[in-house]
C-alpha cells in the first residue's frame, strides 16, 4: 500500500531520516517505534505530503508522491485519516461539527447526510450522545475517541495515529488500543501507529518497524519482539540503557 525507498529528510544540517526504506502492507496495523526525535512523526507528515523530503521515493498505492501536482496530492490526502497526538479539536465547534468538518469542506454531501455519517462514526467509537456537546465537556479519553471518529468519517483507506495513548492512564490506554483494533477490523483500513508505549506496541501491532539512526529496522513482530535478536530493538522495548 505504502512504499518508501531511500528517503532522506533533513532540517538544515541535521539529518532526521537517511536512506530510509520500508513497506507498509495494505489492510494491516503497522507500528513505527523508536526513541524520541528519531523521525517517527516526521515520517507521518511526509506520508501525508505535509512536508517535502530531500531525496528518495514515496508511493501511496500507484501514486508517486514526489511527482504529483498539488491538486492531485490533495486527492491522495483525502484517502487518509489522521489522529494527532493531542486530540486537536476546535473548542468553538461542537463534537458533530468537528467530526463532520472534512465532509463539509471537501464533499458535496448535504447537511442531513453529513449528520447521519457523523452520528454513525460517533456510535462506532462509543460516543452516541455527544453530537451537540463541546470538547470542554469531554474527558481526555472521550476527546481522543472524537478524534478517532473524525479520522474515519470520510472512510479513508489509510489511518495514521500519532502517539494515540500518550498521556492517558493505563485503563484508558487499553480502551484506546482496543478501539484501534475495532476500527481496523471494521474499516479494513491500513493503519500506521507511531508509539513508544509498550502496551500499545504489543496490543495493536501486526507489523513493527523501528527507526534508528534514520534507517528502518524490521522486527520480529509483537509475539517475539520482547526477545528480539536485534540488540537495538531488544534494548528499546525492554528499556535498557547502554
Amino acid at each position: 500500500m505504502i512504499k518508501i525507498k531511500k528517503l532522506k529528510k533533513a532540517y538544515g544540517t541535521h539529518t532526521i531520516l537517511q536512506n530510509l526504506s520500508l513497506k507498509i502492507p495494505a489492510g494491516k496495523k503497522t507500528t513505527i517505534i523508536g526513541q524520541s526525535g528519531c523521525g517517527k512523526s516526521t515520517l507521518l507528515r511526509l506520508i501525508l505530503g505535509l512536508e517535502k523530503f530531500d531525496e528518495g521515493e514515496l508511493w501511496v498505492g500507484d501514486d508517486r508522491i514526489t511527482e504529483l501536482p498539488e491538486d492531485d496530492l490533495n486527492k491522495v490526502r483525502l484517502q487518509f485519516g489522521m489522529v494527532f497526538q493531542s486530540a486537536a479539536l476546535f473548542d468553538s465547534m461542537t463534537v458533530g461539527e468537528n467530526v463532520g468538518l472534512v465532509l463539509k469542506e471537501h464533499t458535496d454531501m448535504t447537511r442531513p447526510d453529513i449528520k447521519e455519517r457523523v452520528q454513525d462514526k460517533l456510535n462506532l467509537v462509543g460516543l452516541n450522545d455527544t453530537y451537540d456537546q463541546y470538547p470542554a465537556d469531554l474527558s481526555g479519553g472521550m476527546k481522543k475517541r472524537v478524534a478517532f471518529a473524525r479520522a474515519i468519517v470520510n472512510d479513508p483507506k489509510v489511518i495514521l495515529f500519532d502517539e494515540p495513548t500518550t498521556g492517558l492512564d493505563p485503563i484508558t490506554s487499553t480502551r484506546v488500543e482496543n478501539l484501534i483494533n475495532k476500527i481496523t477490523k471494521k474499516t479494513k483500513a491500513t493503519c500506521i501507529v507511531v508509539t513508544h508505549q509498550i502496551s500499545t506496541i504489543l496490543n495493536v501491532s501486526q507489523n513493527i518497524i523501528m527507526i534508528h539512526n534514520g534507517k528502518a529496522i524490521k522486527t520480529e513482530g509483537p509475539k517475539n519482539i520482547m526477545n528480539s535478536e536485534n540488540k537495538m530493538v531488544y534494548s528499546f522495548v525492554n528499556g535498557l540503557i547502554k
